[in-house]
């Protein structure tokens, strides 16, 4: 459980450490995928052209890799202590030809060292807005404990409906699967990670056709897994506020509002819901909510009933307070939670 945390030290000891989870919490809000803002890209150099799954299409430039800014001041003593690793190598590349078809791939060690498992990381926004660029934060740390991670963008709610974004996330899953050898990464060892909207799409990967087949594991937080019960959360929650504003973001991205005698729509609703294709052999799951937050548990409960049932080990986690996606990680020990149960399905 997520603690409060007190400025006064105690100890030498207990000061580092909760200057630690200050900075990491202060970094990571800077990054927070839950944000509305998407960061502005930057200039870069050409690639070469590498195939994917439609065709061949030419790599987009890259960014050289991101400024990392420097930690905050120790609140204790004054002193600045360094929590960010260096950044790691950063290239973008494109697995389709839509501008938002792009992801960015972060290593740090030479391919011939071997192959690593990878992360592929989906970003939130209400599937209406958001960047693959906020993950950079958490894709540093993720190549520093040995992982390749994968950010992609895909198309948002307002150029596409549903299913344009499930079918995304999977091309961008293929392509890196098919590049994998250019990165070091072994292809049967990747873990889906996503938040919010982003977490919706993860367990998607887990769920559609055969999940185990597509991913590793999936960890989810605050995953909008059924885009239906959003719209009658916000219905009951009436106008205004942050439930209206996720059932008229579910609303924008099946492209209907679902009324009982309306089976077109409901069927599509249907669609969008990661439970509706829980079955044996999917990926397991790792599934995050606060307990105080827009998007309740119940996205989770009902999906994880559903896959335990079929012998799909899937563990729900609460945590007090309102923070939401990714924010529940910027307690360090949850975030270094999360990395262990990635650890146990990935390196295993």
């Amino acid at each position: 459980m997520i603690q409060a945390l007190s400025l006064r030290q105690n100890s030498p000891r207990e000061g580092a450490r909760l200057r630690k989870v200050l900075v990491f919490g202060t970094a990571l809000a800077a990054t927070c995928i839950a944000s509305l803002l998407t960061p502005p890209g930057s200039a870069a150099a050409p690639l070469e052209p590498t195939p994917t799954p439609g065709g061949t299409v030419s790599a987009v430039p890259s960014p050289p890799p991101p400024e990392v800014p420097a930690p905050p001041p120790d609140v204790a003593s004054g002193e600045a202590v360094q929590v960010t690793p260096p950044p790691p190598h950063r290239r973008t590349f494109a697995y389709g030809t839509h501008p938002r078809q792009q992801l960015d791939v972060y290593w740090r060690t030479s391919p011939t060292e071997g192959a690593r498992p990878a992360v592929l990381l989906l970003h939130g926004g209400a599937w209406r807005q958001g960047s693959k660029n906020g993950w950079s934060y958490i894709a540093g740390r993720l190549t520093q404990l040995g992982y390749v991670a994968i950010a992609p963008n895909y198309r948002l709610s307002q150029q596409a409906v549903w299913p344009a974004q499930r079918d995304d996330v999977q091309s961008a899953l293929l392509y890196v699967k098919q590049n994998a050898a250019r990165w070091g990464v072994d292809p049967d060892r990747i873990v889906a990670v996503g938040s919010s909207a982003g977490g919706h799409l993860a367990t998607m990967l887990g769920t559609f056709g055969t999940g185990g087949e597509q991913v590793r594991g999936v960890v989810a937080m605050s995953p909008v897994n059924s885009p239906y019960l959003s719209v009658v959360d916000g219905n009951a929650a009436g106008e205004g506020g942050s439930r209206w504003a996720v059932r008229n973001a579910a609303i924008e991205l099946v492209g209907c509002t679902p009324a009982d005698s309306d089976l077109v729509c409901l069927s599509r609703f249907e669609d969008a819901s990661s439970t509706t294709y829980a079955s044996a052999g999917d990926a397991p799951m790792l599934l995050m909510h606060s307990t105080d937050e827009f998007v309740p548990v119940t996205h989770s409960t009902g999906l994880a009933d559903a896959l335990n049932r079929v012998g799909v080990k899937t563990t729900v986690r609460t945590y007090p307070g309102k923070a939401h996606g990714v924010g529940i990680v910027s307690d360090e020990a949850v975030f270094l939670s999360v990395v262990r149960w990635i650890d146990s399905v990935a390196k295993s």
